[in-house]
């Protein structure tokens, strides 16, 4: 019997059209497969109805790997691959495994030789860093910044460092209701001609994407509170 395949499925970014967003590839292939690995199986199963409302949720099945979730890769994935059933893998926003914990699931299909296939979707990431203005031909994303405020200014300051010596765009992130905090640190600490882009609620209705340099920054005042941000700087 031919094994089933890893389908990396994108989600959207926020409450945004999907006939905007995804493709219609994603619809297709939500209406075909019936078996999920998951953050969270209340707003999977939200994000399935939306795109294909007549998608039988109750004869769905989902598994999650969401941090207190206990999920057993043999048998609530591989078995259900070598029976020969592709199965889904979705986060919580944007693309599997990118800024998310399903690269473990991932790297497990790997072992076993199973198809990964990934499918297209938004990325807050490299729309950031489309958007920016700034160097798209290297570039590294950091994730999250340290929370003790000594080890993120230090932080902050090497990424800084690597912008000007290697000509590398830093992106980073931060938990939404930490951003204004980490927005101000930014503008206290760096270098007046160091390049800050700002992009929030990607895709969304109120988006915004700004870049300056820290001078430029210095007398705006941003409310980015709640509100998913990227941050990039160059």
């Amino acid at each position: 019997m031919k094994q089933g395949k890893l389908l990396l499925i994108p989600n959207l970014l926020g409450e945004t059209k999907i006939e905007e967003n995804l493709p219609a590839s994603i619809k297709q292939t939500i209406e075909r497969t019936n078996i999920y690995i998951v953050e969270n199986v209340r707003s999977a199963r939200r994000f399935i109805k939306k795109v294909f409302p007549k998608k039988n949720i109750d004869e769905t099945i989902f598994f999650s790997y969401g941090k207190h979730d206990s999920l057993d890769l043999e048998k609530d994935f591989l078995l259900n691959i070598l029976a020969g059933k592709d199965v889904g893998l979705i986060s919580e926003a944007g693309v599997p495994a990118v800024a998310d914990p399903g690269s473990k699931i991932i790297e497990y299909a790997h072992q076993f030789k199973v198809v990964v296939k990934p499918l297209v979707g938004p990325s807050s990431i490299l729309m950031a860093l489309m958007s920016s203005g700034m160097n798209g031909q290297n570039f590294a994303f950091n994730g999250y910044l340290p929370i003790d405020q000594k080890e993120r200014i230090k932080k902050i300051k090497e990424l800084e460092n690597i912008c000007l010596k290697r000509c590398q765009t830093q992106i980073f992130m931060e938990t939404p209701y930490r951003n204004n905090k980490l927005y101000e640190t930014l503008k206290k600490i760096c270098n007046q001609k160091t390049r800050l882009c700002v992009a929030s609620n990607i895709t969304e209705e109120h988006e915004s994407i700004m870049s300056k340099t820290i001078g430029e920054w210095k007398n705006i005042r941003l409310d980015l509170n709640k509100k998913p941000t990227i941050f990039l700087i160059s």
